[in-house]
């Protein structure tokens, strides 16, 4: 069970519709420069609300009330660990956003545009939302 985690992940949406994506640092060993949402793996023992609000914490500097969980995903990593992801539908509860130095960026954008600057694996909870949020905030 060494070679298996789980990963949590933060789809925040705010008032305004818009999703927060974060862009990982240029040099970061795992998927360098990619757009993605806040969050990552959790302790082993770890409640995944917990870690979930610890995670978006430390990469975004944002408290979270998490909403309900979107999608679950698991897949093997490149380096051969074994994931399952669940990403969860949140809504930010703080606004002054500090980024960890795993990230050099940050951008509150739409829905249609997040599609084209979000990283692939994370399309398909676009389209979750999309499906049954339809309204401009969650």
């Amino acid at each position: 069970m060494d070679n298996f985690r789980i990963a949590v992940k933060s789809f925040i949406v705010n008032e305004k519709g818009e999703l927060l994506l974060i862009k990982r640092r240029d040099n970061d060993p795992h998927k360098p420069g990619v757009w993605e949402i806040p969050g990552g793996r959790i302790d082993l023992g770890e409640d995944p609300f917990e870690g979930l609000k610890r995670e978006t914490k430390e990469e975004t500097g944002l408290d979270v009330e998490v909403l309900n969980p979107l999608k679950i995903h698991h897949f093997t990593r490149d380096d051969g660990q074994r994931i399952t992801m669940i990403t969860f539908l949140c809504k930010p509860v703080s606004s002054t956003i500090n980024l960890s130095k795993e990230h050099t960026e940050f951008l509150w954008t739409n829905m249609d545009e997040s599609i084209s600057k979000l990283h692939s694996a994370f399309h398909k909870e676009v389209e979750i939302f999309r499906k049954f949020f339809n309204s401009t905030s969650p």
